[in-house]
């Protein structure tokens, strides 16, 4: 696969993706009394299973690893590895999670982790101090060898690497000329590095992190030194949205996704998506956008079942 190309691929037309997403207008008067637009880019609906970004980061993985075992790594409730999971089931692939909590390896798994074993997913737990070194060649290695996956190909937590960067490129390319800002939560941050680097010049792309610690910048420019060679695109992040950290939420922020959901239809997942409209929304009526400015917000992913 191309860097600006994530459809039609060999041997991946079984997955069937709905490329371009959809992008649609909603009417808001959080917005629309401030003179902007708010456009959603439904990316919840590329795929059934493979959801919104982990389509857009797990294709280019997938081609990358040549049909060998695809080994990854997430927390207990992680949506990487369920998305990593069922490709593998769809295209016939093993593989193997590497899940963060030697303690969970005597429980009963979670619907999550359950629903990755049924997928067909070998897991591996490891204990959270080795966890939080495993990007470290000599960790990595034994972590591999440990989990019988020496030969595997490897995918970082949340999916994010240079070929990631480039599978998420296309969604830039998606919303040129729709958007003169365009918002995406951000965990990892190859999603943010990839969609910067396809919008065209005059756009930007704005970064709402759901983790605390204010890392993700440099991150997401490390990301797209590794992709490009060097720090592309317009783009900046607004760390003051992520409620405490990762799968934190306030009553405040379920509140504002239960309006949204009332105002709209749409079902708003609250770790990620929820985090990114408030910010948004927040930011409009701060008064950060000029009137006549069209924002478009990327739904990254849906509420579980």
């Amino acid at each position: 696969m191309g860097s600006g190309d994530n459809g039609g691929v060999t041997g991946l037309d079984v997955l069937a993706p709905r490329l371009p997403s959809p992008l649609h207008e909603v009417r808001d008067e959080r917005f629309g009394r401030r003179g902007l637009r708010l456009l959603l880019k439904r990316d919840d609906l590329i795929h059934p299973e493979l959801i919104g970004n982990k389509w857009r980061k797990l294709v280019p993985n997938v081609e990358a690893a040549g049909g060998r075992a695809l080994v990854t790594f997430g927390g207990a409730w992680s949506n990487h590895l369920r998305a990593t999971a069922a490709a593998g089931r769809l295209l016939g692939f093993p593989t193997v999670g590497v899940v963060r909590g030697h303690e969970l390896a005597d429980r009963p798994l979670n619907p999550s982790l359950t629903r990755c074993t049924a997928d067909g997913m070998r897991l591996h737990f490891v204990d959270r101090s080795t966890y939080r070194h495993k990007s470290e060649p000599d960790t990595l290695a034994a972590i591999l060898a440990a989990a019988g996956a020496r030969d595997a190909y490897v995918v970082p937590e949340g999916g994010s690497n240079a070929e990631a960067v480039h599978g998420c490129r296309a969604l830039g390319v998606e919303l040129r000329g729709s958007a003169e800002v365009v918002a995406v939560a951000c965990g990892t941050g190859g999603t943010l590095a990839g969609l910067a680097a396809g919008l065209a010049p005059g756009q930007r792309a704005l970064g709402i992190p759901v983790l605390r610690g204010g890392f993700l910048e440099a991150d997401v420019q490390a990301l797209q030194e590794r992709a490009f060679g060097a720090r592309t695109g317009c783009w900046s992040v607004d760390d003051r949205f992520h409620c405490g950290g990762y799968a934190r939420t306030t009553p405040e922020l379920e509140a504002f996704a239960q309006d949204f959901e009332d105002r709209h239809g749409l079902p708003v997942e609250r770790l990620y998506v929820a985090k990114m409209l408030y910010g948004l929304t927040t930011l409009a009526a701060e008064g950060a956008f000029a009137r006549g400015t069209a924002l478009a917000a990327v739904v990254t992913g849906r509420p579980s079942a």
